[in-house]
């Protein structure tokens, strides 16, 4: 998977925002310079080591000339390196202290890691934490059991919002302008799918209504399986999702309905009662 990700040429990200001036006259606050910057950070996807600067600027459809001028600012801040030998650069450091001291705030990781370890090994799956960025699923923490048959997923891996089982967890608790703009921002990236992906959503709604969880049954990998649980944070506005999944002949829906559905409730109800909120 890494190999083909690495030998793909790259193509503009459906999740990067391409940021115009207009953007900026349009709200005072809004410093476009900076927008870019952060957007050249997020053109590395899992599996890319090194990028080129015109790798990006096809990626983020900003111009080259802007483009060489944000990666120089930001290998002299610690954000990239730059390889002499390829001409490339890679990501550096200071993104990876950035990345440290969010997680090393997240004081739900440390509470909720006993109790995703414990139902890890009893449904010999794995299961995460993860917190939504754009039209994706960040994994926070990550526990894996024994065996030798897990999601290889670690932190930081992304998986997609709106066909897995802990994405569609996660839109059951936003506000509904939220997910109604997040649902049409899908929608126009991938207009083929979306009448399937848009009623697995749906039927994601009702089974949260009815039962507390959501389950993603081969809905994002064919072979995969999974059920996924909301939670609010301890500020009752940070939007967490867990999920426990892995193949689809060790998780049938029967599992996943009668026994790692209702166990996944009750481990984030656990947590939730020990961040004071039960």
């Amino acid at each position: 998977m890494n190999a083909n990700l690495n030998n793909m040429q790259p193509a503009i990200d459906p999740e990067i925002v391409v940021f115009s001036d207009e953007d900026e006259g349009k709200d005072r606050q809004f410093v476009n310079a900076l927008a870019r910057g952060l957007e050249v950070l997020r053109c590395f996807r899992p599996g890319e080591i090194y990028l080129s600067n015109a790798d990006m600027a096809r990626r983020t459809a900003i111009p080259r000339p802007t483009i060489s001028r944000l990666t120089y600012t930001l290998t002299k801040l610690g954000y990239l390196n730059y390889s002499e030998q390829l001409g490339k650069y890679q990501l550096g450091a200071g993104v990876l202290a950035l990345g440290y001291r969010m997680l090393s705030n997240l004081d739900v990781r440390k509470m909720a890691r006993p109790l995703m370890e414990e139902l890890a090994e009893h449904a010999q799956a794995s299961v995460s934490m993860g917190t939504r960025d754009r039209l994706s699923m960040v994994y926070v923490e990550t526990c894996r059991s024994s065996a030798n048959v897990t999601l290889r997923l670690d932190v930081g891996s992304r998986i997609p919002l709106m066909t897995t089982a802990m994405g569609k967890a996660l839109l059951c608790i936003l506000p509904q302008s939220e997910r109604d703009y997040l649902m049409d921002h899908a929608r126009t990236h991938d207009t083929e799918r979306w009448p399937r992906i848009k009623a697995g959503i749906e039927q994601g709604f009702r089974d949260y209504q009815e039962r507390g969880f959501c389950i993603s049954a081969g809905e994002w990998q064919n072979d995969i399986h999974a059920v996924g649980v909301p939670m609010l944070g301890l500020d009752g506005e940070q939007v967490m999702a867990f999920n426990c999944g892995g193949p689809a002949f060790l998780l049938s829906r029967d599992k996943l309905e009668s026994d790692l559905g209702p166990r996944l409730v009750a481990l984030v109800k656990n947590i939730e009662s020990n961040l004071g909120r039960g």
